[in-house]
């Protein structure tokens, strides 16, 4: 699978693309081999990720590499923006928790049901390697899709992605 983008940046864009198609492609060595000597990765929503080579390259190894996505995964981009030192991609992400995603569920066997949940990727580069994904998404909303979070009483929205879609005119 490729994940198309608007390009802007060739140098930051063809290094995240290289980056997620290794992620992708299920390959560890080629995933780390386009990241600086002491990155780091912090899946802000659910708390999963790793600190320096050996902590990122674990939280690869047994909560991404594998487990990615399933199979039906769909990226739809909505926005990109790269200076020299960043890259952000505002996307959302449709699916069928078909199996374990370790990175966004930890522990969470699959539901079978379908989600659709928006989510900005914050990528730094430094020398021409990735140094930092800080990834942002609405767990809440996720679990309730999920039929894990029960959202009565709750200030959460479950059509946020298709707000998100209909405004920017992806969906």
């Amino acid at each position: 699978m490729v994940i198309a983008q608007a390009t802007t940046s060739p140098t930051a864009a063809a290094l995240f693309e290289a980056h997620m198609q290794a992620e992708l492609n299920g390959d560890l060595d080629a995933t780390m081999a386009t990241m600086v000597e002491d990155p780091h990765l912090i899946n802000l929503a659910s708390g999963t990720g790793g600190q320096g080579a050996e902590g990122v390259r674990e939280f690869y190894a047994t909560q991404l590499i594998g487990q990615f996505f399933p199979p039906d995964v769909e990226f739809i981009s909505i926005s990109r923006t790269v200076d020299g030192e960043r890259l952000v991609d505002e996307l959302v992400i449709r699916f069928t928790h078909t199996k374990a995603i370790g990175h966004l569920l930890p522990g969470v066997a699959p539901t079978g049901r379908r989600v659709e949940m928006a989510l900005v990727v914050i990528v730094g580069v430094h020398e021409g390697k990735v140094a930092y994904e800080h990834i942002y998404w609405d767990q809440a909303g996720l679990l309730v899709q999920l039929g894990l979070l029960d959202p009565s009483g709750l200030p959460i929205g479950l059509d946020t992605a298709s707000l998100l879609l209909a405004a920017t005119g992806k969906g």
